[in-house]
């Protein structure tokens, strides 16, 4: 009975009734706005901020917005009369040649007032269409049920497509004009004049390292290693909060918030929980021993400082993920909704050995890990940040007498080297030079030790040693152990280091 009435349903819809559906698209809208671009070139202006050639359905209208665009560009005026060279000659347009359809554009055109309304209404058609094409590409993959794409695996590949629409406009990739480039370097550098401290890059808080790397540069993957107890988690965790603590944003034309100086921080905390995180972060501030917070050794002044502090904490965009043993496709699906949804200027991964890859490829762990770091290069280019991950280095270093860490050190855990764009090693020879100590205080060797020890108690280097746009170095920074905290030297705050 059931089959009968489903075949009846079908059968009711007759062919007739079936209609054609077309892509969205508005050709009058585009020709009204090409028109405006012709008579008056101003109305480029107030489109072109946002409305790209792409966006146009019709390919001959794309391709007259490209030229026109170009032209104007280059302070010429662009009319019927100079665009029609840049297009084929023998191209018709219904009964009309491309001269006569120019022509017709203009003597049809809208006022210049008009002409953004128009640009937004062109923006949003070519949107439905690209909403159209990825859903039709998720109903097909979802019945094809390829073996190489899991479900879980559409799904994320569908949110990145979606959110490189919803930021750019597009989810195609493709070619970018060498004058696109130029513009952005030329954006990029004004953006380092009106920002504090004239950096290229987003602050670290630290200005030592500031000075040798202009700052955390946007899309760069930026490796931080060293051995265990050298304070790389420490080190993130300073920089991370430092960012996020001089966070200031500035309202963009289109509503969005752009930082202005700091920035909004994810932070991957595969390692340690957020409440060790914040326990952190909280004995940097307020220079109570971490181990005092923990143990609830504290009197009421700490205490007070402790309520203080936290109520000022609550205000800084810093966002912690405790999640253990994260995918590189989880954590970029999730730092994509960050950024929809909060911002994201900085990415901090702590560490990349705590991280699996797809599953392809756990049978061998080093083309995991390369798997891994190139997939955090791919995420920091596609949302433009900087990512700081940090990574162990292999037991080789103990074995040698100079214990300071080599590129040769990372060796072992594939591609990180090469993927990275900057390598930045954290080392305290105040740690290996404790463990040193002779047992009998009346040894002879003793007070020699005494004295090595006295010149590197609390510091700590900062070995660049790799950086794409700057040059290598060591860069020499005080440490705190008992709060966890590095700062330059000429810190005021550390009184074993003013002049007296």
């Amino acid at each position: 009975m059931m089959m009968n009435d489903a075949a009846r349903k079908i059968a009711a819809v007759a062919p007739s009734e079936q209609h054609y559906r077309e892509a969205p698209n508005n050709i009058e809208a585009e020709q009204a706005l090409l028109g405006a671009i012709l008579m008056n070139n101003d109305a480029y202006y107030r489109v072109s901020d946002f409305l790209k050639p792409i966006h146009l359905y019709e390919p001959l209208h794309r391709k007259i917005f490209e030229v026109a665009g170009d032209i104007i560009r280059m302070g010429k005026i662009a009319n019927p009369v100079t665009i029609k060279t840049f297009l084929k000659a023998d191209e018709r347009v219904g009964d009309m040649t491309v001269s006569q359809y120019l022509a017709s554009l203009v003597s049809n055109a809208v006022t210049v007032i008009n002409a953004e309304d128009y640009g937004r209404a062109i923006y949003d058609l070519a949107l439905r269409r690209a909403l159209i094409t990825i859903g039709e590409d998720v109903v097909n993959i979802a019945y094809d049920a390829p073996l190489d794409m899991p479900p879980q695996s559409q799904i994320e590949d569908t949110e990145r497509r979606l959110f490189e629409l919803a930021e750019n406009g597009r989810y195609d990739g493709g070619f970018q004009s060498f004058n696109d480039a130029v513009a952005l370097a030329i954006d990029m550098a004004a953006v380092a004049k009106e920002r504090d401290g004239g950096l290229s890059g987003i602050s670290t808080g630290i200005h030592s390292l500031d000075a040798k790397m202009g700052g955390l540069q946007r899309s760069d993957l930026i490796i931080l290693a060293g051995r265990p107890g050298m304070g790389k988690t420490s080190l993130a965790t300073n920089i991370a909060y430092n960012i996020a603590a001089a966070y200031e944003g500035e309202v963009q034309s289109d509503g969005s918030m752009k930082a202005k100086n700091g920035g909004v921080v994810g932070f991957y905390s595969l390692e340690m929980s957020s409440e060790q995180l914040a326990t952190r972060i909280i004995s940097e501030q307020t220079e109570v021993s971490s181990s005092k917070i923990r143990r609830g050794d504290i009197n009421d002044a700490d205490f007070e400082k402790l309520v203080a502090c936290s109520m000022m904490m609550q205000k800084v965009p810093l966002y912690i993920d405790q999640t253990g043993g994260i995918s590189i496709a989880q954590l970029s699906a999730r730092a994509r909704r960050l950024k929809r949804q909060r911002g994201l200027d900085v990415l901090v991964v702590d560490y990349v050995q705590l991280m699996t890859g797809s599953g392809k490829s756990s049978d061998n762990r080093v083309q995991e890990i390369t798997q891994i770091t190139t997939g955090l290069k791919a995420l920091g280019k596609e949302l433009n940040v900087p990512i700081i991950a940090l990574s162990q280095l292999s037991r080789q270093v103990e074995s040698r007498d100079d214990k300071r860490p080599q590129l040769s050190d990372l060796r072992e855990s594939g591609s990180i080297e090469q993927d990275a764009d900057v390598v930045l090693f954290v080392f305290r020879e105040e740690y290996y030079v404790k463990n040193q100590e002779p047992r009998d205080p009346h040894d002879p060797k003793y007070p020699e030790w005494e004295a090595l020890f006295d010149k590197v108690k609390g510091t700590a280097d900062v070995i660049i040693a790799k950086q794409r746009h700057g040059p290598t170095g060591t860069v020499k920074l005080a440490f705190q152990a008992e709060f966890t905290r590095f700062a330059d030297l000429a810190d005021p705050s550390f009184i074993q280091y003013e002049e007296h």
